[in-house]
């Protein structure tokens, strides 16, 4: 008797809708999924641009209209890779209609809404997955695995920073990223390296925020210009429950850095770095090497750290961004069977997005604040 068939419904064609794509048709040939995978149907702006979507990127069937993909009952999965303010209206319609819903990051870009879309998903009986793929990365999980056994003894300080340079240029029109329906730098990226830090770390109790807006304003293609609201910088200090403390950066304007998601935690026998920038590789120090021996010393990547060896049997050789993606999908296929927790369900986005508002109301206020229980 085959598996049974799982048939994905994708909202979105751009940059993520993509990368959700490659990942459903890796972990199809890497992992052992409790289902058959079919890319069902896809939906984009227009019918010309859906059927367009389904022939490049192997859907079935391909539509204008995602009302139409949410409403048909062969689809067992909604993914939504839309703009951040589109999450929640698609999010709900999947869910009351019955279907699992894996959606991108942030989960919506008010606190408020993203709590509406975790207390549906909770009274729909289905399972939901937020992207933050680069949990996923086995380098990330050894890091959590080393904290845990105890190797970098007691955890004092973390450092953490997500940087990348797609809104650098002043001139770069108004976009649904610079109006606060859509959100800022921290939910867009500080989402991903506070979903990191509390990875590793634990709950954070505390934040002390400072969220900049450095270009005040941006052609709005019409010949003048609109007034940004959004914040383009924002930086917090941290004080986790487990007593360490630490920080965080958030930028899209970091000119010159494309993908830059970085951590050091230092602890009272050792310290890690490492670098989305060359997410192989974990540096790892420990206090006690005898003198003259002591340093940073690089950890590679490799079959010993799952699942990287169900990609590729020769360590050093190396994963990229896209199996990343079909390691969460994976994961996330596991929960849908009942075989595993949600790895990042809405409730968890929903604790992100509370993250992120805490900061952004802590800059406001100048204060340390604690984020919502």
């Amino acid at each position: 008797m085959g598996k049974p068939v799982l048939n994905v419904g994708l909202i979105g064609t751009g940059f993520m809708g993509k990368t959700h794509t490659f990942g459903f048709a890796a972990a199809s040939r890497v992992f052992d999924l409790p289902f058959e995978v079919v890319l069902h149907t896809v939906a984009d702006r227009t019918e010309d641009l859906g059927r367009a979507a389904a022939q490049s990127l192997g859907f079935r069937h391909g539509t204008g209209d995602w009302r139409r993909l949410v409403a048909d009952p062969e689809i067992h999965l909604v993914d939504v890779t839309t703009p951040n303010a589109f999450h929640k209206e698609m999010s709900l319609a999947g869910l009351a209609a019955g279907k699992h819903v894996y959606c991108e990051k942030p989960l919506a870009p008010l606190a408020s809404e993203a709590r509406e879309m975790a207390d549906a998903a909770d009274l729909s009986g289905t399972k939901t997955q937020v992207g933050f793929n680069y949990l996923c990365n086995p380098m990330i999980g050894l890091a959590r695995e080393m904290i845990e056994a105890g190797e970098l003894g007691e955890i004092r300080t973390f450092r953490g920073i997500h940087a990348e340079d797609y809104m650098t240029d002043a001139g770069h029109p108004y976009s649904f990223r610079n109006d606060p329906v859509g959100g800022g730098v921290a939910a867009d990226l500080g989402s991903h390296i506070l979903a990191t830090a509390e990875h590793l770390m634990g709950p954070i109790a505390q934040v002390l925020g400072d969220a900049v807006t450095a270009i005040a304003t941006r052609p709005d293609g019409k010949g003048g210009s609109l007034p940004v609201a959004t914040d383009d910088v924002t930086r917090a200090f941290l004080r986790f429950e487990n007593g360490a403390t630490g920080s965080i950066e958030a930028s899209w304007i970091a000119n010159g850095r494309k993908m830059q998601h970085d951590f050091e935690i230092y602890g009272s026998k050792g310290g890690l770095i490492f670098s989305q920038e060359r997410f192989n590789e974990l540096h790892f120090y420990r206090s006690e090497d005898p003198a003259g021996r002591q340093g940073f010393r690089r950890i590679e990547a490799g079959p010993a750290h799952p699942p990287y060896g169900l990609f590729c049997v020769a360590p050093g050789h190396q994963l990229g961004f896209n199996d990343l993606k079909a390691i969460e999908v994976a994961r996330y296929l596991d929960a849908i069977a009942g075989t595993a927790p949600e790895p990042f369900n809405f409730r968890k986005g929903l604790h992100i997005q509370e993250l992120v508002e805490t900061i952004l109301r802590s800059s406001r206020e100048a204060r340390w604040l604690s984020p919502a229980a």
